[in-house]
């Protein structure tokens, strides 16, 4: 059994989190221990106990860890390629790229340590001279979701690490493995006992336990419901927090878009990575002069696609990851027939060789604002059109949402992709791109419901990881 990560030992728990495999449900990936309350306030302790020591590192010494950790992981990435798309569902190759991600930041990371920026200004007073640095939170409570199982750790923890927080991650309990894993790359690597700790089980128990136990900031990603829970609790406790929670996320296609790559850019976004992505073009807003044509295309298209085991070369789109949110994708798929929606395609559960949670993608077509299917994260493959009088219609339609993550628009006008990317109300905005797929080393995050505090990636981390001390010298 794999075991949980305290004061840099293994310790068992019980009961054993049993992970399958979504593709295939007689494929046991492996069994993970379950921690208890207790185990969590041992974790936080052990963070804290090593704090003081870990912070006071060089900065060459966290980037030599986290740089041993990125060529780790970028060394095993089909190893660990294989193990993602078994415990979560990705297709082989789309896994093989999240892994990559993760060691890439690991290095981009190593790198930042390196460059701790700070300032010395002139005082308004004669002979007296400020300076201002930054300097670790303390103990970081990192809660991860299932749909990026080492991708989303890597790039909470990395920049954790590397300002010389200490860390305590509870990952996602559908999906232990990954992130395991990356817990077992960093020991080795040569972080001091306590420095990491992992701590694997129900968010139910673990939760509550992690912010009662002192903490100093706490990074999540996951429901929306959830986070605004958190928020609170963290507010009542002195946490400093931040929280990504999800979007719905409109692509606009313009009049004059060209429609091949319009079509490309929203099957990537709707239904890759089985829709299981908060940057998920799941909302499609079309122009009434392309609305036809684009919908044709797309519905042949959404149709072709193949649906199958994860590990299989020929498969486009995999698994959903879990029994729970396939049986929520297909009520999402009945609430869009009730309220008068077109299912052009899929929306059916599918019967494959393998035992799998399987369903076909979903295309509806003359959806309105105020449905279900266009206003509330499915998280699954369901993409809903909306056809737009125009561009102003649309943009009105593409803000119209109480989300903020990614917004996109395929068009071949310059003054409509700069309009856009000025009044979308998004934290991310794509021109001729997928809304999903964004880089490592710039910043993530969004507005309204989809974000709270400091962004997440590039050297913007630094603004959650770290807080700004201001010194005054007398000379």
């Amino acid at each position: 059994m794999h075991c949980n990560l305290i004061n840099g030992e293994w310790r068992g728990g019980q009961p054993a989190i049993v992970n399958r495999n979504p593709s295939d449900l007689d494929d046991v990936v492996g069994e993970y221990a379950s921690a208890s309350a207790d185990d969590m306030r041992e974790a936080v302790a052990a963070a804290r106990a090593a704090f003081p020591a870990w912070s006071r590192t060089t900065p060459q010494q966290r980037a030599d860890i986290l740089d041993t950790a990125g060529n780790e992981i970028l060394a095993r990435k089909q190893e660990l390629g294989t193990l993602l798309a078994r415990e979560e569902g990705k297709t082989l190759p789309e896994a093989i790229g999240e892994v990559t991600r993760a060691g890439h930041i690991f290095k981009f990371f190593a790198g930042e340590a390196l460059r701790a920026h700070g300032e010395m200004v002139d005082s308004v007073r004669p002979g007296v001279e400020v300076l201002i640095s930054r300097e670790p939170v303390g103990v970081v409570g990192l809660i991860t979701p299932w749909n990026f199982p080492i991708a989303i750790p890597a790039w909470k923890a990395a920049p954790a690490l590397a300002f010389g927080n200490c860390v305590v991650m509870k990952p996602a309990e559908l999906v232990p493995g990954s992130a395991w894993a990356l817990a077992d790359i960093l020991q080795r690597a040569g972080l001091p006992a306590g420095v990491f700790n992992l701590v694997m089980g129900s968010g139910r128990v673990l939760g509550p336990a992690l912010l009662d136990a002192g903490i100093n900031a706490l990074s999540f990603t996951g429901s929306q419901a959830t986070g605004e829970r958190l928020a609170a609790d963290c507010a009542v406790r002195g946490i400093k927090v931040q929280l990504e929670m999800g979007g719905k996320n409109p692509l606009l296609i313009a009049d004059d878009a060209r429609l091949e790559q319009a079509v490309e850019c929203a099957i990537n976004g709707a239904f890759y990575s089985t829709g299981q992505r908060c940057t998920a073009s799941s909302r499609l807003i079309v122009c009434s002069g392309i609305h036809d044509a684009f919908v044709a295309r797309l519905a042949e298209r959404t149709a072709a696609l193949r649906v199958g085991n994860a590990l299989a070369a020929e498969t486009q789109i995999g698994p959903v990851a879990s029994e729970a949110q396939l049986a929520g994708n297909l009520a999402y798929v009945e609430q869009g027939l009730a309220a008068g929606a077109s299912l052009l395609c899929g929306g059916e559960r599918l019967q494959l060789a393998s035992r799998g949670y399987y369903q076909s993608p979903a295309l509806f077509a003359g959806c309105t604002p105020e449905m279900a299917i266009s206003r509330e994260e499915i998280f699954g493959p369901v993409a809903a059109v909306l056809r737009a009088d125009d561009y102003e219609h649309a943009l009105q339609l593409a803000n119209d949402t109480p989300f903020g993550l990614a917004s996109g628009i395929c068009t071949q006008s310059l003054a409509l992709a700069t309009h856009f990317r000025r009044h979308s109300e998004a934290g991310m905005v794509m021109v001729n791109l997928p809304t999903a797929g964004v880089d490592y080393h710039v910043p993530f995050g969004g507005r309204k419901g989809s974000s709270h505090g400091p962004r997440e990636q590039g050297r913007y981390a630094a603004e959650f990881y770290t807080t700004v001390k201001t010194a005054y010298l007398g000379l």
